[in-house]
């Protein structure tokens, strides 16, 4: 499944030329685009009986002192976690590629379609995940923390080096290609709205990969060596930004379970979930996509052993963690 997905996500380039593949996205787009309202929540409510993210990424079953039950909240507060991140990405992702397009403003207009299309299914998904927040705040207990506010990160995000903002989003998009093939896509006993959102998104971001390679790959060939050096320093400081969203969220997220629970006395339980927490969320949002073999094989071929060693180094506390 693995190399399907990446032949899917990236047909050779030295056969599929830039153009052909803009238009590919295009008409993609169009087969497989939806409506918030009419094919994804049909006025339908989360089933709080169900798991939500499944256990291949929450790495909930793994702890056997929590009962299935409690297992499950935990799946569910992760996966209201998981809606959260995507619209925080997602509002940098939008703005970056709404810039990007301006290069294509007097040039390619199928290049330009095809990136005007990717941000309007990007402000799309923001909506959509806005209207699941609402759905899950009116149910669940109040006291769910969201740590990072997305406005501000999508500022600081912008403010680092297009190379890097590009290595980021196309890392993003290939891991949310591979959580949903390999671990939503194939659970059968998940919450069958929260499954749908997953199986909705998923169908649009699959030829989001494919532009963010395209323009990865561009700016790549119109910046210097010494440029392209200090953007693998920005890289691995957006990493490392994530990696403390990450943190402080799984802190919060351990907090709100545990008080949901009343274990919150239990401090071998809290270690537990904090620390296998804050595991999957580094798998989910870092390591899945670092790991992933046509993102290895993009960043290797645009960098120096020299700058995939400072990269490796910086990963290794995630990676080990």
């Amino acid at each position: 499944m693995q190399a399907a997905l990446s032949n899917r996500a990236a047909p050779d380039a030295a056969t599929d030329s830039g153009h052909t593949r803009y238009a590919r996205c295009i008409k993609a787009s169009k087969r497989v685009r939806w409506d918030i309202d009419a094919d994804v929540i049909r006025g339908r409510d989360f089933d709080y009986g169900k798991t939500f993210l499944p256990a291949g990424l929450s790495k909930a079953d793994e702890l056997a002192m929590l009962s299935p039950a409690e297992r499950r909240l935990l799946s569910q507060v992760q996966g209201r976690t998981y809606a959260y991140m995507f619209g925080l990405v997602e509002r940098f992702i939008g703005a970056k590629v709404l810039q990007l397009s301006g290069q294509h403003w007097l040039g390619d207009q199928v290049a330009l379609e095809a990136l005007v299309r990717f941000s309007d299914e990007e402000l799309k998904h923001q909506e959509l995940f806005r209207r699941l927040e609402a759905l899950m705040d009116a149910r669940m207990p109040p006291g769910y923390t969201k740590v990072a506010e997305p406005n501000a990160v999508a500022r600081a995000v912008l403010d680092k080096r297009t190379w890097a903002v590009l290595a980021l989003i196309c890392h993003i998009e290939l891991f949310v290609q591979q959580h949903y093939e390999q671990s939503i896509g194939p659970s059968e006993d998940l919450c069958p709205l929260w499954k749908d959102v997953f199986m909705y998104h998923w169908r649009e971001e699959c030829q989001h990969a494919i532009l963010d390679e395209l323009e990865w790959t561009a700016e790549n060939a119109r910046i210097t060596d010494a440029e392209r050096d200090a953007a693998v320093d920005d890289l691995i400081a957006l990493v490392g930004a994530v990696d403390g969203i990450l943190q402080a969220q799984a802190v919060a997220d351990t907090e709100y379970f545990l008080a949901m629970t009343g274990r919150g006395n239990d401090e071998p339980v809290r270690a537990a979930v904090g620390a296998t927490v804050l595991r999957a969320y580094r798998w989910q949002y870092i390591v899945s996509g670092v790991q992933h073999p046509h993102f290895g094989r993009l960043l290797s071929s645009m960098t120096t052993a020299a700058q995939m060693q400072r990269i490796a180094d910086a990963l290794s506390p995630i990676l080990s963690g």
